[in-house]
């Protein structure tokens, strides 16, 4: 058997990347991003309520942090790879065709960690404790979404004869590599790379009690360290410093800062990162005593001598006392 014939046993690409329901298309790589999101809210629910907090505001906090994710992600990717949208022969409205592919998740992970940090500001709530809840969610997120390029056949890597080799179309194959068949499956790599991430991060979090971003300290340097090794493997043009893919660099910083916070940020877990909405009211109430806020007291303390209030108990101290005296 031939090393063709073995390695389109083991993995060919999709024949199709698309699909028709009526008028509509559908494309697979979004359904890949939406099944990655789903599954992050799924398991990011059981997770938050598991620590005390109320799973129903995940739903929105998680909506607005998508979509602006998205805009992020996309962003990334149009800033990064600017040639590819602007200049002679470029249709500029290609920035927006986000079903094409295209999406940069560091890009994706900065506009929505932005949005939770606002939406949990507002709340009241823990954002490094929220980060660490959504941290392994994310990674797993990230790997559903990696099989979109599989059927977009695009973002692999250099040619292999391994038997895992993927087998790409000529029509996909960039310029220079017509000649070769077999790729290496970057996407099948980072999917890989963060499903056994999101393992890990579960486990060190149960075995040493990570807490106060510490965690997503982790999630920064694991995925980082997996997609700079992964990003030199890939063929596909990209803008370049100092003989480096770009996404390389910003890799390395990712990790550097990922391992500062994680050296940096206090040890421990917050004691109540999820406080609810009567909590806390409650404590509202409290501190608002506290400081002498006399709309927190009861009205039979609060005396107004032009309401004639304290006349009226001035009259009743009177009476009891001659009462007394009778």
């Amino acid at each position: 058997m031939s090393q063709h014939l073995l390695t389109a046993q083991f993995l060919p690409s999709p024949s199709v990347s698309q699909f028709s329901v009526g008028p509509l298309t559908v494309h697979i790589y979004a359904l890949c991003i939406l099944t990655g999101i789903f599954v992050a809210w799924g398991w990011g629910r059981r997770r938050l309520a598991a620590r005390g907090g109320d799973p129903a505001e995940l739903e929105t906090m998680v909506t607005v942090a998508v979509v602006a994710g998205i805009v992020g992600a996309r962003a990334y990717h149009v800033i990064t790879d600017h040639q590819l949208f602007f200049g002679p022969g470029r249709d500029i409205w290609d920035a927006f065709r986000i079903w094409q592919g295209g999406l940069g998740i560091v890009g994706g992970v900065l506009f929505g960690a932005i949005a939770m940090l606002v939406m949990c500001r507002r709340r009241g709530w823990s954002f490094p404790s929220m980060a660490d809840v959504l941290a392994p969610t994310l990674l797993v997120a990230q790997g559903i979404g990696r099989v979109g390029n599989w059927f977009n056949q695009e973002l692999f890597g250099r040619p292999t004869t391994l038997p895992w080799g993927l087998e790409i179309d000529p029509d996909h194959r960039p310029d220079g590599y017509g000649q070769f068949t077999t790729f290496h499956p970057t996407f099948l790599y980072e999917m890989l790379w963060n499903f056994t991430g999101a393992g890990v991060l579960v486990v060190l979090e149960k075995r040493f009690r990570i807490g106060h971003g510490r965690l997503f300290m982790l999630y920064m340097m694991w995925y980082s360290f997996g997609r700079f090794w992964i990003e030199g493997l890939r063929v596909d043009p990209a803008n370049q410093l100092a003989g480096m893919r770009v996404n390389e660099w910003v890799s390395i910083a990712i990790f550097l800062l990922g391992l500062a916070g994680f050296l940096l940020l206090r040890r421990g877990v917050v004691a109540d990162p999820f406080p609810s909405a009567a909590h806390q009211d409650a404590e509202q109430s409290v501190d608002d005593a506290a400081e002498g806020d006399t709309d927190a007291l009861e009205p039979a303390e609060v005396l107004d001598p032009e309401s004639g209030g304290g006349g009226e108990r001035q009259g009743d101290a009177a009476g009891e006392d001659a009462e007394a005296h009778s």
